[in-house]
């Protein structure tokens, strides 16, 4: 399938009136995947405007383009893990072989119906750390029925959802109680990493991403990498850069909702057994168990990231 934008965000402002406000500015890494775009996505229905109806059904290709991407990733796997259907595989692996989705017509949307029922594929799900299958795979089957509907419109629970590719560096504002929070996305590819430097002056916090349901996956580029100790690596390496020495650290461990999912079938010792239990390195870093598309608890995690940033202001003025 064919990458298509997603509607632009833009800078996402407060419509508050403007007051002498405070900085903080912070960098946000993370890895590939690690759900950055719904975290920002998140932050703009909690601190921003939201999404409106209109904004909401630009979605609605991507969400169609997503589900497609899933089902022939699932049909692709079933042919490399041997995998066998219950129902005629032909017939519905031709329906899901398409390069470019633009609208949801019934027979398709009965044929993943189908498929998604299909003991097989069920089978196949459950071994998803064996390929690469998009986080929102189930989230967007079970809800097969309505948007699979003529007049659907996506809701912003969908909106969260919706995986795109995101390349380069970019800026975000939010206004929170009066704080001006600027957060700066520095890339979560390694060909993007090599752009951050000039970009490091004057940071307040660090923001570390981290997806805690990636520790049985590989890399898509790299299919002997694994993706946790990629982000355990360039965790290391940015809280021990002289860059950062004065910066306070905010580490989100995301993703938890599916690590809940797969720790049942898929066991932690397996991908590391050298674990040896808790490590506790003396720095100030403030981590927060995050599940992106629930939005009562990111907000809860934010209210908590503005009590970190007031402490560490404290520190840097000798108060605390």
């Amino acid at each position: 399938l064919s990458t298509t934008r997603a509607p632009s965000s833009g800078k996402i402002l407060s419509t508050e009136p403007e007051l002498p406000q405070k900085l903080a500015y912070c960098k946000l890494f993370r890895t590939g995947e690690s759900g950055k775009t719904t975290f920002i996505k998140q932050m703009r229905i909690i601190h921003g405007d939201g999404y409106s109806s209109e904004q909401c059904q630009a979605f609605k290709k991507l969400i169609y383009q997503n589900i497609y991407t899933a089902m022939k990733s699932m049909v692709q796997a079933m042919d490399t893990l041997k995998l066998s259907y219950i129902l005629p595989g032909r017939t519905l692996k031709s329906l899901v072989d398409v390069p470019q989705v633009q609208t949801f017509e019934p027979q398709d949307v009965d044929a993943i119906r189908r498929l998604w029922k299909d003991p097989g594929i069920k089978w196949c799900y459950r071994r998803r750390q064996e390929y690469h299958l998009l986080d929102s795979t189930k989230y967007y089957l079970t809800h097969l029925d309505r948007i699979g509907q003529p007049n659907y419109i996506p809701t912003p629970d969908d909106v969260l959802r919706v995986r795109v590719h995101t390349t380069g560096i970019q800026e975000y504002s939010f206004t929170i109680k009066k704080t001006n929070l600027r957060i700066v996305d520095v890339g979560g590819q390694k060909s993007e990493r090599k752009k951050w430097i000039h970009c490091f002056e004057n940071v307040t916090s660090l923001i570390f991403l981290a997806s805690l349901s990636e520790y049985d996956q590989v890399l898509e580029e790299n299919n002997r990498e694994n993706r946790m100790k990629e982000s355990l690596a360039l965790f290391y390496s940015v809280i021990h850069s002289t860059w950062f020495i004065r910066a306070s650290i905010i580490l989100f461990l995301n993703k938890e909702d599916i690590l809940q999912e797969k720790i049942h079938t898929s066991h932690l010792c397996s991908y590391f057994p050298n674990f040896k239990g808790n490590y506790v390195y003396k720095k100030d870093i403030y981590s927060h168990f995050t599940c992106a598309t629930d939005t009562e608890n990111i907000t809860h995690v934010f209210n908590s990231i503005k009590d970190d940033l007031l402490k560490q202001s404290l520190k840097a003025f000798d108060i605390l």
